[in-house]
């Protein structure tokens, strides 16, 4: 049996300019293993995994694939070598089908494509219709195409970037089963997550890299996730981490509620009725494709609901535009942070100001722009060198916080979160928590959507869960678990007093 790791990275090192990256990390994968990388924005996991697969150079190190050192090393020679990289952020043709996307780069006939491609989507129990262009998937459904288009090559070590960050319970129920299929066939698997229940699922080690350096590293069973977390944290912020989120047990009979949502029916959905208290977060759960968004679509004024009435604050909102929305009280962080939620060529400062500026008419005053920027990015506590750096250049949780910076300086009442923590890492998402929870405390009524069932079971102070376009059921503080969550989303929840939080 051959000892030698699938990989082996020596000592590497790697600087952007004066900002040094990669401070000499050593890593080895042997075959059946599965690594989970952990790490917080700019820890240097990309950084390292681009350089695994060719994308980088490192400036300093070793690179080793089954013993031989590789001195020249591109994509195409990582390719040859068995090393594939499934990225976070779909790298798809638009305006080409499922099944030219997945055909592009091989050198077997397209027929052994599809069949090879309709004999994994049954393993993961998935169905794409590899007729349909990539410009009309949803986001889990170009998750899916990336991992296939992995799977189809083969490879040897594979590397998902956090694949399952838009993906359904049952789509990653699935996933973990075929991850279990890998592992017995030999194949080494890097898994970058922040979800660190899924590290305990399906790893076989942990790695922590923090500021450019592994920190932590050795089998699961020898870690919790307390310890993930803390090696996390830089050291002296530890404390600020644990932060406690605070449940309301609102008395609703003495205020009426600032979002009532009334019998609305559109695409996606049907008969929705809910409401939304002064300081609370009302959570929205169910499967990708259940409807939730679409609903929040419609309050937001992004479509128009076909049937029943929206109030915010008792006013009639039903079917205005996004504008007369914005205008009553409403705001909106979208699940697409990169495609609908930032102007990535733009500055953070034009970023935060755009919406509120704009209701201040033609003329942009610069010395508002830089008060309102000034006062949210330190509020936010936002990472940049300056207000004029385009928002691309900062890191994912920075990136949202800009965004909620923009959507507080319009003063709503109601704000919906579509996924506000998708893809950023543990240390950020516990920076979204606080300012949730400070949001609370100053009474702004908050609308989640979230398909991280450890967020939403966390943050909701009440719970509807959303399956196949109706509202299944609402779970109240007291009922609020993983598993009532769970049944919840797929349909499945009875309330008994075995449901019900002692």
């Amino acid at each position: 049996m051959n000892t030698n790791p699938l990989v082996e990275l020596k000592n590497i090192k790697k600087s952007f300019h004066q900002n040094q990256v990669l401070k000499g990390v050593s890593l080895a994968i042997h075959e059946s293993e599965v690594i989970s990388i952990i790490g917080g924005n700019g820890a240097g996991k990309s950084t390292l995994m681009k350089i695994l697969t060719g994308v980088y150079k490192a400036d300093a190190g070793e690179l080793e694939v089954k013993g031989e050192n590789i001195v020249h090393f591109n994509p195409l020679i990582a390719h040859q070598k068995g090393i594939y990289l499934v990225p976070q952020e779909p790298l798809l043709f638009p305006n080409m089908t499922v099944e030219q996307n997945l055909t592009i780069g091989f050198h077997i006939s397209k027929a052994e494509v599809r069949a090879r491609t309709k004999k994994l989507m049954k393993q993961l129990d998935w169905d794409l219709d590899l007729r349909r262009y990539a410009n009309s998937l949803t986001i889990a459904e170009q998750q899916q195409l990336e991992i296939i288009k992995g799977l189809l090559r083969n490879a040897k070590v594979l590397i998902l970037d956090e694949p399952t960050s838009a993906l359904t319970f049952s789509e990653t129920k699935s996933l973990f089963a075929v991850i279990e299929k890998l592992k017995t066939a030999g194949v080494g698997i890097f898994y970058i997550t922040h979800r660190l229940d899924e590290v305990f699922k399906i790893s076989t080690h942990a790695v922590i890299l923090r500021d450019g350096n592994i920190t932590l590293k050795g089998k699961i069973d020898q870690f919790t996730k307390e310890m993930l977390i803390l090696g996390l944290i830089p050291e002296g912020n530890i404390k600020n981490y644990a932060h406690h989120f605070e449940k309301n047990r609102l008395n609703q009979s003495n205020e009426p509620p600032i979002l009532q949502v009334e019998d609305i029916s559109g695409d996606g959905f049907y008969r929705i009725s809910f409401n939304v208290y002064k300081g609370e977060v009302v959570g929205l759960a169910g499967l990708v494709g259940a409807g939730r968004t679409e609903i929040a679509e419609s309050i937001y004024g992004i479509t128009q609901p076909k049937h029943g009435k929206i109030y915010l604050d008792g006013k009639d909102i039903t079917g205005l535009s996004i504008d007369e929305t914005v205008e009553s009280g409403v705001a909106y962080i979208p699940e697409d942070r990169f495609l609908h939620g930032i102007f990535s060529i733009s500055s953070v400062r034009n970023n935060i100001t755009t919406q509120v500026i704009k209701q201040q008419g033609f003329f942009i005053n610069k010395r508002m722009e830089e008060k309102i920027s000034s006062e949210y990015i330190d509020r936010l506590s936002i990472k940049l060198d300056s207000m004029d750096d385009e928002i691309k250049s900062l890191s994912g949780g920075n990136q949202q916080k800009s965004v909620i910076a923009r959507i507080l300086s319009t003063k709503p009442k109601l704000i919906i979160m579509d996924e506000p923590t998708r893809g950023i890492d543990a240390a950020a998402r516990n920076d979204i928590y606080s300012i949730i929870s400070e949001l609370k405390e100053k009474g702004f009524a908050i609308l989640l959507i979230s398909s991280d069932l450890e967020e939403i079971e966390r943050i909701s102070d009440r719970i509807y869960a959303i399956h196949r376009g109706t509202c299944n059921v609402c779970l109240e503080i007291e009922e609020i678990n993983a598993t009532n969550v769970m049944k919840a989303a797929f349909g499945t929840y009875e309330r008994s007093e075995a449901n019900v939080k002692s």
